[in-house]
Protein backbone atom coordinates (compact mmCIF):
# COMPACT_ATOMS: atom_id res chain seq x y z
CA UNK A 1 0.00 0.00 0.00
CA UNK A 2 1.23 3.51 -0.77
CA UNK A 3 3.22 5.69 1.97
CA UNK A 4 0.41 8.67 3.46
CA UNK A 5 2.33 11.43 4.53
CA UNK A 6 0.20 14.55 5.98
CA UNK A 7 -2.13 15.81 3.32
CA UNK A 8 -0.66 14.43 0.22
CA UNK A 9 -1.03 11.22 -1.21
CA UNK A 10 2.90 10.24 -2.23
CA UNK A 11 2.13 6.68 -4.40
CA UNK A 12 0.53 5.82 -6.96
CA UNK A 13 -0.11 1.80 -5.84
CA UNK A 14 -2.42 3.02 -2.81
CA UNK A 15 -5.27 1.54 -2.66
CA UNK A 16 -8.63 1.94 0.11
CA UNK A 17 -11.94 1.34 0.06
CA UNK A 18 -15.09 3.25 1.20
CA UNK A 19 -18.27 2.36 1.84
CA UNK A 20 -21.36 4.75 1.25
CA UNK A 21 -24.44 3.30 4.16
CA UNK A 22 -27.83 4.76 2.88
CA UNK A 23 -31.14 3.60 3.73
CA UNK A 24 -31.64 1.88 0.49
CA UNK A 25 -28.37 0.46 -0.62
CA UNK A 26 -24.86 -0.03 0.70
CA UNK A 27 -22.15 0.74 -2.15
CA UNK A 28 -18.72 -0.31 -1.74
CA UNK A 29 -16.05 1.07 -3.74
CA UNK A 30 -12.24 0.09 -4.04
CA UNK A 31 -10.30 3.28 -4.91
CA UNK A 32 -6.59 3.22 -6.42
CA UNK A 33 -3.65 5.68 -7.29
CA UNK A 34 -2.53 8.92 -5.62
CA UNK A 35 -6.38 10.41 -7.24
CA UNK A 36 -7.79 8.13 -5.07
CA UNK A 37 -10.09 7.30 -8.09
CA UNK A 38 -12.91 4.23 -8.26
CA UNK A 39 -11.45 1.38 -9.76
CA UNK A 40 -14.54 -1.07 -9.08
CA UNK A 41 -18.01 -1.22 -7.24
CA UNK A 42 -20.62 -2.92 -5.98
CA UNK A 43 -24.12 -2.21 -4.27
CA UNK A 44 -26.72 -3.96 -2.51
CA UNK A 45 -29.52 -3.61 -0.90
CA UNK A 46 -29.81 -2.44 2.53
CA UNK A 47 -31.15 -4.50 5.24
CA UNK A 48 -33.47 -3.34 7.20
CA UNK A 49 -35.47 -6.54 9.29
CA UNK A 50 -32.82 -6.10 11.81
CA UNK A 51 -30.06 -4.30 13.14
CA UNK A 52 -28.03 -7.97 12.70
CA UNK A 53 -29.27 -8.44 8.97
CA UNK A 54 -27.65 -4.87 8.26
CA UNK A 55 -24.50 -5.61 10.30
CA UNK A 56 -24.67 -9.13 8.07
CA UNK A 57 -24.50 -6.96 4.63
CA UNK A 58 -22.18 -4.60 5.59
CA UNK A 59 -19.98 -7.40 6.21
CA UNK A 60 -20.52 -8.81 3.26
CA UNK A 61 -19.32 -5.95 1.00
CA UNK A 62 -16.58 -5.78 3.57
CA UNK A 63 -15.38 -8.71 2.93
CA UNK A 64 -15.86 -8.06 -1.24
CA UNK A 65 -13.54 -5.01 -0.60
CA UNK A 66 -10.95 -7.33 1.26
CA UNK A 67 -11.62 -10.26 -1.73
CA UNK A 68 -10.73 -7.03 -4.44
CA UNK A 69 -8.21 -5.69 -3.23
CA UNK A 70 -6.45 -8.79 -2.92
CA UNK A 71 -5.12 -8.06 1.00
CA UNK A 72 -6.84 -8.20 4.47
CA UNK A 73 -5.25 -4.97 5.48
CA UNK A 74 -6.88 -3.09 3.14
CA UNK A 75 -8.15 -0.01 4.98
CA UNK A 76 -11.54 0.96 5.05
CA UNK A 77 -13.79 3.66 5.73
CA UNK A 78 -17.34 3.97 6.01
CA UNK A 79 -19.99 7.06 5.60
CA UNK A 80 -23.36 7.00 7.58
CA UNK A 81 -26.29 8.62 7.50
CA UNK A 82 -26.36 9.99 10.57
CA UNK A 83 -24.80 11.19 14.12
CA UNK A 84 -21.73 9.19 15.93
CA UNK A 85 -21.27 10.66 19.19
CA UNK A 86 -17.31 11.21 19.39
CA UNK A 87 -17.62 9.99 23.39
CA UNK A 88 -20.13 6.77 23.60
CA UNK A 89 -19.81 5.77 19.83
CA UNK A 90 -23.47 5.37 20.06
CA UNK A 91 -25.08 6.15 16.85
CA UNK A 92 -28.34 8.12 15.49
CA UNK A 93 -29.73 7.53 12.05
CA UNK A 94 -32.94 8.08 10.62
CA UNK A 95 -32.64 5.84 7.37
CA UNK A 96 -30.81 3.18 8.82
CA UNK A 97 -31.34 0.61 11.54
CA UNK A 98 -28.55 1.64 13.71
CA UNK A 99 -30.08 3.92 16.06
CA UNK A 100 -28.51 3.65 19.76
CA UNK A 101 -25.77 1.05 18.22
CA UNK A 102 -22.12 1.55 18.43
CA UNK A 103 -21.55 0.67 14.90
CA UNK A 104 -17.33 1.60 15.20
CA UNK A 105 -16.50 -0.55 18.18
CA UNK A 106 -18.50 -3.69 16.75
CA UNK A 107 -16.68 -3.56 13.07
CA UNK A 108 -13.32 -3.30 15.85
CA UNK A 109 -14.50 -6.40 17.29
CA UNK A 110 -15.55 -8.34 14.74
CA UNK A 111 -12.35 -7.24 12.52
CA UNK A 112 -9.44 -6.35 14.42
CA UNK A 113 -9.02 -3.35 13.53
CA UNK A 114 -10.18 0.15 13.19
CA UNK A 115 -12.30 0.94 10.59
CA UNK A 116 -13.21 4.46 10.67
CA UNK A 117 -16.87 5.45 10.89
CA UNK A 118 -17.74 8.84 9.44
CA UNK A 119 -21.52 11.39 8.66
CA UNK A 120 -21.75 10.86 4.85
CA UNK A 121 -21.66 14.61 4.30
CA UNK A 122 -18.32 15.33 6.35
CA UNK A 123 -17.02 12.61 4.05
CA UNK A 124 -18.33 14.29 1.07
CA UNK A 125 -16.38 17.33 1.89
CA UNK A 126 -13.44 15.87 2.84
CA UNK A 127 -13.41 14.33 -0.48
CA UNK A 128 -14.06 17.40 -2.41
CA UNK A 129 -11.50 18.98 -0.48
CA UNK A 130 -8.54 16.56 -1.25
CA UNK A 131 -8.59 16.23 -5.51
CA UNK A 132 -11.88 17.39 -5.97
CA UNK A 133 -14.10 20.58 -6.43
CA UNK A 134 -12.88 22.37 -3.43
CA UNK A 135 -9.16 21.14 -3.73
CA UNK A 136 -7.89 24.39 -4.37
CA UNK A 137 -9.24 26.63 -1.16
CA UNK A 138 -8.52 26.83 2.49
CA UNK A 139 -12.14 26.31 3.98
CA UNK A 140 -14.34 24.26 2.52
CA UNK A 141 -18.33 24.02 2.96
CA UNK A 142 -19.78 20.33 1.15
CA UNK A 143 -23.70 21.06 0.64
CA UNK A 144 -25.61 18.11 -0.33
CA UNK A 145 -29.11 18.77 -2.11
CA UNK A 146 -30.10 15.39 -2.14
CA UNK A 147 -33.86 13.99 -0.41
CA UNK A 148 -32.76 15.57 2.65
CA UNK A 149 -30.17 18.60 3.08
CA UNK A 150 -27.30 18.12 4.33
CA UNK A 151 -23.84 19.57 4.61
CA UNK A 152 -19.65 19.23 5.87
CA UNK A 153 -17.06 21.60 6.73
CA UNK A 154 -13.15 21.20 5.92
CA UNK A 155 -10.27 23.38 7.13
CA UNK A 156 -7.39 22.89 5.61
CA UNK A 157 -8.15 19.25 4.08
CA UNK A 158 -9.27 18.15 7.53
CA UNK A 159 -12.51 17.42 8.90
CA UNK A 160 -13.38 20.08 11.71
CA UNK A 161 -14.14 18.53 15.14
CA UNK A 162 -17.66 18.94 16.13
CA UNK A 163 -19.27 19.06 19.68
CA UNK A 164 -21.32 15.44 19.47
CA UNK A 165 -20.43 14.12 16.69
CA UNK A 166 -22.56 16.77 14.44
CA UNK A 167 -22.36 17.46 11.14
CA UNK A 168 -23.66 20.95 9.72
CA UNK A 169 -27.01 20.11 10.20
CA UNK A 170 -27.93 23.07 7.90
CA UNK A 171 -31.04 21.15 7.03
CA UNK A 172 -32.53 20.95 10.39
CA UNK A 173 -32.45 24.98 11.21
CA UNK A 174 -35.44 26.76 10.95
CA UNK A 175 -36.63 28.25 7.28
CA UNK A 176 -35.64 31.82 6.91
CA UNK A 177 -39.40 33.80 7.88
CA UNK A 178 -38.59 36.76 5.76
CA UNK A 179 -38.35 33.72 2.58
CA UNK A 180 -41.49 31.62 3.56
CA UNK A 181 -43.76 35.00 4.19
CA UNK A 182 -42.23 36.47 0.46
CA UNK A 183 -43.35 33.26 -1.26
CA UNK A 184 -46.87 32.44 1.17
CA UNK A 185 -45.69 29.15 1.46
CA UNK A 186 -47.19 26.84 4.67
CA UNK A 187 -44.79 25.59 7.07
CA UNK A 188 -43.82 22.11 6.22
CA UNK A 189 -43.57 18.89 8.89
CA UNK A 190 -40.28 17.32 8.60
CA UNK A 191 -39.33 14.03 9.16
CA UNK A 192 -37.05 15.04 12.17
CA UNK A 193 -40.43 15.73 14.21
CA UNK A 194 -39.54 19.70 13.68
CA UNK A 195 -41.63 22.08 11.56
CA UNK A 196 -40.72 24.67 9.11
CA UNK A 197 -36.84 22.79 8.97
CA UNK A 198 -34.86 24.13 5.80
CA UNK A 199 -34.87 20.98 4.32
CA UNK A 200 -38.38 20.90 4.06
CA UNK A 201 -38.02 23.64 1.08
CA UNK A 202 -34.57 23.20 -0.65
CA UNK A 203 -33.92 19.50 -0.33
CA UNK A 204 -35.37 17.19 -2.95
CA UNK A 205 -37.76 16.58 -0.81
CA UNK A 206 -38.72 20.27 -0.32
CA UNK A 207 -39.03 21.23 -4.25
CA UNK A 208 -41.95 18.72 -4.15
CA UNK A 209 -43.28 20.40 -1.31
CA UNK A 210 -43.16 23.75 -3.03
CA UNK A 211 -44.62 22.70 -6.32
CA UNK A 212 -47.90 21.15 -4.24
CA UNK A 213 -47.94 24.17 -2.75
CA UNK A 214 -47.55 26.25 -5.79
CA UNK A 215 -49.65 24.27 -8.50
CA UNK A 216 -52.11 22.18 -6.26
CA UNK A 217 -50.19 18.81 -7.23
CA UNK A 218 -47.27 17.06 -5.66
CA UNK A 219 -44.47 16.26 -8.44
CA UNK A 220 -41.15 14.54 -8.25
CA UNK A 221 -37.79 17.29 -8.02
CA UNK A 222 -36.90 15.65 -10.84
CA UNK A 223 -40.52 16.55 -13.21
CA UNK A 224 -40.24 19.61 -11.89
CA UNK A 225 -36.76 20.33 -13.14
CA UNK A 226 -37.90 18.39 -16.20
CA UNK A 227 -40.65 20.46 -16.64
CA UNK A 228 -39.52 23.65 -15.84
CA UNK A 229 -41.37 24.84 -13.94
CA UNK A 230 -39.69 27.91 -13.38
CA UNK A 231 -41.86 29.39 -10.75
CA UNK A 232 -41.22 26.54 -8.48
CA UNK A 233 -37.36 26.71 -9.10
CA UNK A 234 -37.19 30.30 -8.85
CA UNK A 235 -39.12 30.17 -5.52
CA UNK A 236 -36.24 27.04 -4.51
CA UNK A 237 -33.37 29.09 -5.60
CA UNK A 238 -34.10 32.46 -3.35
CA UNK A 239 -34.60 29.88 -0.63
CA UNK A 240 -31.97 28.09 -1.23
CA UNK A 241 -29.48 31.69 -1.74
CA UNK A 242 -30.65 32.59 2.05
CA UNK A 243 -29.55 29.28 3.09
CA UNK A 244 -26.08 29.52 1.54
CA UNK A 245 -26.11 33.16 2.95
CA UNK A 246 -26.37 31.41 6.54
CA UNK A 247 -23.66 29.06 5.59
CA UNK A 248 -21.01 32.23 4.43
CA UNK A 249 -22.27 34.13 7.81
CA UNK A 250 -21.51 30.60 10.24
CA UNK A 251 -18.48 29.43 8.63
CA UNK A 252 -17.19 31.96 6.40
CA UNK A 253 -16.18 29.17 3.59
CA UNK A 254 -13.84 30.53 0.42
CA UNK A 255 -15.62 27.76 -1.41
CA UNK A 256 -19.08 25.75 -1.33
CA UNK A 257 -19.15 22.41 -3.32
CA UNK A 258 -22.75 21.03 -4.52
CA UNK A 259 -23.50 17.67 -4.40
CA UNK A 260 -26.51 15.13 -4.69
CA UNK A 261 -29.46 15.13 -7.24
CA UNK A 262 -30.19 18.49 -7.33
CA UNK A 263 -26.69 19.61 -7.86
CA UNK A 264 -27.36 18.24 -11.87
CA UNK A 265 -30.13 21.16 -12.37
CA UNK A 266 -28.97 22.99 -15.17
CA UNK A 267 -27.22 26.19 -14.64
CA UNK A 268 -27.40 25.91 -11.30
CA UNK A 269 -24.36 27.46 -10.16
CA UNK A 270 -24.95 31.17 -11.84
CA UNK A 271 -28.00 30.53 -10.58
CA UNK A 272 -27.56 30.61 -6.86
CA UNK A 273 -24.49 32.54 -7.51
CA UNK A 274 -27.69 35.47 -8.15
CA UNK A 275 -29.51 34.39 -5.64
CA UNK A 276 -26.76 34.40 -2.77
CA UNK A 277 -25.78 38.01 -3.80
CA UNK A 278 -28.97 39.18 -3.62
CA UNK A 279 -29.20 38.16 0.37
CA UNK A 280 -25.32 38.32 1.12
CA UNK A 281 -24.09 41.70 3.05
CA UNK A 282 -22.76 44.30 0.70
CA UNK A 283 -19.14 44.34 0.18
CA UNK A 284 -18.43 40.70 1.85
CA UNK A 285 -16.75 38.36 -0.71
CA UNK A 286 -18.94 35.64 -1.75
CA UNK A 287 -17.71 32.03 -1.24
CA UNK A 288 -17.48 30.21 -4.54
CA UNK A 289 -19.51 27.51 -5.85
CA UNK A 290 -18.41 24.51 -7.64
CA UNK A 291 -20.05 21.36 -8.76
CA UNK A 292 -18.47 17.78 -6.82
CA UNK A 293 -16.22 16.99 -9.02
CA UNK A 294 -16.32 13.08 -7.96
CA UNK A 295 -20.55 13.08 -7.89
CA UNK A 296 -21.74 10.03 -6.24
CA UNK A 297 -18.64 8.23 -5.33
CA UNK A 298 -17.67 11.28 -3.05
CA UNK A 299 -19.03 10.13 0.13
CA UNK A 300 -17.32 6.63 0.16
CA UNK A 301 -14.14 8.06 -1.65
CA UNK A 302 -14.19 10.56 1.23
CA UNK A 303 -14.52 7.59 3.82
CA UNK A 304 -11.32 5.94 1.95
CA UNK A 305 -9.47 8.68 2.79
CA UNK A 306 -10.11 9.25 6.51
CA UNK A 307 -9.14 5.06 6.72
CA UNK A 308 -5.29 6.42 5.21
CA UNK A 309 -5.41 8.99 7.50
CA UNK A 310 -6.64 11.92 6.08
Amino acid sequence: MGEVIGSEMKSDTMICGGIDLGGTKIEARLFEGAAAQTSTSRRIPTPTESYESFLDGLGEQIEWLLDQSGTQNLPIGIAVPGVIDPQTQLMFAANIVATGQTLGPELKSRYGRNLPVVNDCMAFTLSEAHGGAGDAFETVVGLILGTGLGAGVSQNKTLLKRHGGLAVEIGHSAAPATAIARHDLPLFQCGCGRIGCLETYISGTGLSNIAEARLGKRLSAETVVKDKHQDCLDIWADITGECLVTLQMTLAPDCIVLGGGLSNMPHIVEKLNESMAAHAFSGLPLPELRIAQHGDSSGARGAALMAVGL
